[in-house]
């Protein structure tokens, strides 16, 4: 079994979507509304994700990034520069999914190392990421690759897919100048 990163481009819109809406149904089930998880809706995000595809690539600082096993789709990553407004010269993770089925098989791993790099290669020396409130899973997960919280939180009153909610999330950080911690 072996995982590669590469680049997303818009053909992998689809792919992008289906990640993200399996994985938000199985990773954030007891964590937000049920309604939210069952309102996604893969084809309807693939269009928007399509339509908005330049638009959400001009900054050249930011990429999307596809994971496969054995060229098999198994996970999605997305980062960019800061978009908090007290950490404006940081990177940022916007997100890091791997389909429930690879869970535990290093695309997690996979994903998050290429995402330090690439944000170290557009001359990023920190970098942040959000993780929601009581998702013990993701915040073992980036602990274990040194991500740490910094006492930065977060209060989401979005609408997702017409729905109102709040959700409370944890700013973790991570020094980019460091080597990237064992696995």
């Amino acid at each position: 079994m072996t995982v590669t990163v590469r680049d997303a481009v818009r053909e992998d819109a689809g792919a992008i979507s289906r990640v993200r809406v399996e994985t938000w149904r199985a990773a954030y089930t007891g964590l937000m509304a049920d309604e939210i998880l069952d309102r996604m809706d893969v084809e309807r995000e693939t269009k928007l994700r399509h339509d908005r595809w330049d638009e959400l690539h001009a900054d050249t600082r930011g990429a999307e990034l596809i994971a496969e096993i054995d060229g098999v789709l198994a996970g999605w990553a997305a980062i960019g520069p800061s978009m908090d407004d007290d950490l404006p010269h940081n990177g940022q993770v916007y997100a890091i999914y791997a389909l429930p089925e690879h869970w535990a098989q290093g695309v997690g791993h996979a994903l998050l190392a290429a995402a330090e790099e690439r944000l170290r290669r557009v001359g990023f020396t920190r970098a942040h990421l959000w993780v929601l409130d009581r998702n013990a899973r993701a915040a073992t997960f980036y602990e274990r690759h040194g991500w740490l919280e910094d006492g930065g939180t977060m209060t989401d009153e979005r609408r997702i897919d017409g729905v109102g909610h709040v959700l409370f999330e944890r700013r973790r950080v991570r020094d980019l100048s460091d080597a990237p911690p064992p696995r």
